[in-house]
């Protein structure tokens, strides 16, 4: 049980929680009078999350066997399977080769459009673990650029248009996350040589974008609720009231992040506390319900 969970923990699986973006584009299909969506669509796209899912535990391991070095200087990274030593460099290179293979090829069966997505993923996370990881903001405009792919993936496969609001407010909401996070390493690691890019931040810039991604991203979403074509696209009004639910659930999170002095790992906090997890259920269930009870 002790090395499937040292796999597990390799993989990253906690993480796939972010792959959630894929079912974005089936989701807000389903209120589209124009789809006709049947089973089909939605195990499509629970497939194309899983080989986004294996694509992303295959950068993971790359990423953590480049980055093992510093991460043997965290306080949590260092309990990492290769920090650690737990899992050597020869397994966790061949794990990888077999994510990717059955990833990109679970994708191209797919179909092309979904390979070329993952694909594009892969290459971009490729540059960020090389040098783009190093450069101060950069680093979190490619990893907001990364949940835009996996919205995209969701879309591709099950031939839909996206709206670009809602990719503009995935791509703002992850760089909120990602500017928390950094922000939480910048107070509490900096100066330690965990993260390359961390001493050219300043705390005060971080505070900055924080809020301005925050209010950008609550100001997307409910341009998106309440533009003509939205309402007219869905037959309803009624998916503004969901706002509510967003503006909860970025000022819960500003909470945790300021007050609680948390915020490094964005996917346990969204599995662990209770009413960030409320919020997002009770949104979910407010977005069917109006989608599909209109």
């Amino acid at each position: 049980m002790r090395s499937v969970s040292t796999w597990l923990r390799l993989l990253r699986v906690k993480q796939w929680t972010k792959n959630a973006v894929v079912f974005a584009a089936f989701v807000f299909a389903l209120g589209d009078r124009n789809q006709d969506l049947s089973a089909w669509e939605l195990w499509k796209v629970c497939l194309a999350a899983l080989a986004f899912s294996l694509v992303s535990s295959a950068v993971y391991i790359l990423n953590d066997l480049r980055d093992a070095p510093q991460d043997r200087l965290h306080p949590v990274k260092k309990n990492r399977p290769i920090a650690s030593g737990a899992v050597a460099t020869a397994p966790a290179l061949g794990a990888a080769a077999v994510l990717l293979a059955a990833g990109l090829g679970g994708a191209g069966r797919l179909g092309a459009d979904l390979l070329a997505v993952i694909g594009g993923y892969l290459v971009l996370q490729g540059f960020y673990t090389l040098w783009l990881k190093r450069i101060a903001l950069v680093d979190v405009i490619v990893i907001a650029t990364g949940f835009v792919l996996r919205a995209l993936a969701g879309a591709v496969v099950i031939h839909v248009v996206i709206s670009p609001w809602l990719l503009l407010c995935a791509m703002l909401l992850a760089l909120f996350l990602g500017l928390c996070k950094r922000r939480h390493e910048k107070v509490n690691l900096a100066g330690q040589g965990t993260r390359a890019a961390l001493d050219a931040y300043d705390e005060r810039l971080l505070d900055q974008l924080i809020a301005v991604t925050a209010a950008a991203a609550l100001v997307c979403y409910s341009i998106y609720t309440l533009w003509p074509e939205t309402v007219d696209k869905f037959g309803t009004p009624w998916l503004a009231a969901t706002i509510p639910f967003v503006v909860f659930g970025l000022f819960r999170y500003m909470d945790i992040v300021y007050r609680q002095e948390k915020g490094d790992r964005p996917e346990q906090i969204l599995l662990t506390d209770g009413p960030l997890m409320a919020d997002v259920a009770l949104y979910g269930l407010a977005v069917l319900g109006i989608l599909l009870l209109r």
